[in-house]
Order: C-alpha cells, then sequence, then structure tokens
C-alpha cells in the first residue's frame, strides 16, 4: 500500500516547502514586472489565489503549477530550483513535495536537475477522482505506469484500463483525461516530458 500522507515532521518540512515556492513565483513574477492582475490574466487563475499561493498559505496543484509556470515562460522546475543547477537530485521519501486537491494527492519524485526533461511524479486518485476533468493536451510525450487499484486513461476516442502492473505510453499532444473507475484508490507513477531545447512547459494537468 503505497500512502502519500506525511507524518507530523513531514507536513512541518512540507509547509516550508510551499513557503519556498511561493517565494520562487513571487520572485519570477516581480523579474518579469508584472503584477498579480496581470499573471492571473494571463494563467486563467485569479490574483486572489496567486496572491495565496506566493504566501504559501496554498497549497498549488500540479495543474496551476503548469499554468503559472507557461504564463512566466519557464519550466516548472524553476520553482523548485534553490541552488545551483545539479547533475544528481537524491530525494528522500519523507522530503518530497505533496500536494492533495480534491481527490488527487501528487508527490514529486525528482525536480531540480540541470537540463531536466523528465518530470516524475507518485499521483494519488480517490475513489471516483477526474470524472468531472476536461481533457487536456501539452508538449511531449507521457508514461503511465499502475502501482495499486484500476484506472481509466482516456486518450482521444479511446478508453485504456490500467490494472496493477499495466503501464501506458503516448504521444500527449492527443487529448487525454485519468478517471479512477473504481470505489478504491488508485496509484500511479506519472512521467511526463519536456520538449527538449524549450523553456516553455506542457498545459495543465491532473486539474481533478
Amino acid at each position: 500500500m503505497v500512502s502519500i500522507r506525511p507524518t507530523h515532521d513531514e507536513s512541518f518540512s512540507y509547509l516550508n516547502t510551499e513557503l519556498a515556492v511561493g517565494a520562487r513565483i513571487r520572485a519570477l513574477r516581480e523579474q518579469r514586472g508584472l503584477s498579480l492582475r496581470v499573471l492571473a490574466e494571463r494563467c486563467g487563475l485569479s490574483a486572489n489565489a496567486i496572491s495565496k499561493i506566493e504566501r504559501g498559505e496554498n497549497s498549488p496543484t500540479v495543474a496551476s503549477l503548469h499554468l503559472l509556470a507557461s504564463a512566466l515562460g519557464v519550466p516548472i522546475t524553476e520553482f523548485f530550483r534553490d541552488e545551483a543547477d545539479q547533475r544528481t537530485v537524491f530525494i528522500k521519501r519523507n522530503r518530497r513535495l505533496r500536494s492533495q486537491h480534491g481527490g488527487t494527492g501528487i508527490e514529486s519524485l525528482g525536480i531540480g536537475l540541470r537540463n531536466q526533461q523528465l518530470e516524475p511524479f507518485l499521483v494519488t486518485l480517490d475513489a471516483g477522482a477526474g470524472h468531472d476533468a476536461i481533457p487536456i493536451t501539452h508538449a511531449g510525450q507521457e508514461f503511465v505506469y499502475c502501482i495499486e487499484g484500476n484506472v481509466s486513461y482516456e486518450i482521444g476516442e479511446e478508453r485504456y484500463l490500467l490494472e496493477t502492473g499495466d503501464s501506458l505510453l503516448f504521444e500527449a499532444s492527443q487529448p487525454h483525461r485519468c478517471v479512477n473507475v473504481t470505489e478504491a484508490p488508485a496509484v500511479i507513477l506519472l512521467v511526463f516530458q519536456s520538449q527538449e531545447g524549450t523553456q516553455a512547459v506542457r498545459q495543465m494537468h491532473l486539474d481533478t
């Protein structure tokens, strides 16, 4: 059983991470001379929501981070960079960046690598999560591995039922969404590919 719920000590480090991410977003916004209102217009989030993220009062979803990264013209990894570019990244389980939004829990499994092109996440979907999600598209490719439970991946007009141990690889320019079709939690490994040689990131994902 894979769990993403932090212990008491882990919660403290997670809150500190949220503050650091928010401060980084604010710094990037101010470096570009953007007001909260202008950034909100560019990314589609409300100015109030962005302000709370910057102050560490709200936990940003992966979808929100992608929208903000796209509006700021940086890769999503830029939000978590707090030291010189690294060639190796090692993250202890209790030091992962965690986010919870609705019925979806997300853990970043590795971020901060120099010229990073892969973004791995551990995603936990509560029963029924994803049913209201709108199919999305983004550049690059996407890899999914079902660790626990059953999830349905809808890609274009096709639907793929992933059971434990199943995997899926596809071009992410196709409209797609992930849905937990069972009454039990499901856990998947999700890996995005960034476009090589660009600073733009993919469009929103996991807005469940």
